[in-house]
């Protein structure tokens, strides 16, 4: 279940409605899906083959084609990322610079764990939103926030977009930003 940490204050949000309630008042969705529908060979699984990617996108195809259908998503892919990615670190430098999209980044976790870090509004400045396995997220397009691996560095995330070209990040110079 996600839990939130607003960096200003320490604060910790947890609980399925207070978090979504929080993310609401930020203009983030979340939703929560029933991962214990994976397959238990998947579950824990973050280096996949290509019909072991499709089987994961075939478990949550309805829950997929109901988002997408909600926010006007047209695509949508499966990402995974451990240990074994090649070039994780470089990767993972791509991800962890504040930026912004043009379209809502959004990221429902089927396996691992990963961390959001958001801008907030002023008076909550920058949260984190610690996700795992059945959490949803979608950030709204021109809110500045980037994405990373917890200290598992294990994650297989549908990623789903509007644009067919997928993920393109804008740097967002913010001199209010600190990596804690």
């Amino acid at each position: 279940m996600a839990e939130v940490r607003i960096r200003n204050t320490e604060q910790r949000i947890q609980g399925e409605e207070n978090v979504r309630a929080f993310l609401e008042s930020q203009e983030v969705l979340y939703e929560h899906w029933n991962a214990a529908k994976l397959p238990a060979e998947l579950q824990n699984k973050f280096v996949l083959t290509d019909e072991e990617k499709s089987t994961i996108l075939a478990t949550f195809d309805d829950e997929i084609r109901d988002l997408a259908q909600r926010r006007g998503y047209r695509t949508w892919d499966l990402i995974s990322l451990s240990d074994a990615t090649p070039n994780l670190d470089e990767l993972l430098k791509k991800f962890e610079n504040v930026h912004t999209h043009t379209e809502d980044e959004v990221r429902a976790i089927t396996a691992g764990r990963g961390i959001f870090i958001i801008k907030g509004t002023e008076d909550v400045g920058y949260f984190d939103v610690e996700l795992e396995a059945g959490d949803v997220i979608s950030v709204p397009e021109h809110k500045a926030h980037f994405f990373t691996l917890m200290e598992n560095r294990q994650i297989v995330a549908v990623r789903l977009f509007i644009e067919t070209e997928g993920w393109i990040a804008h740097p967002y110079a913010d001199a209010e930003f600190q990596s804690k």
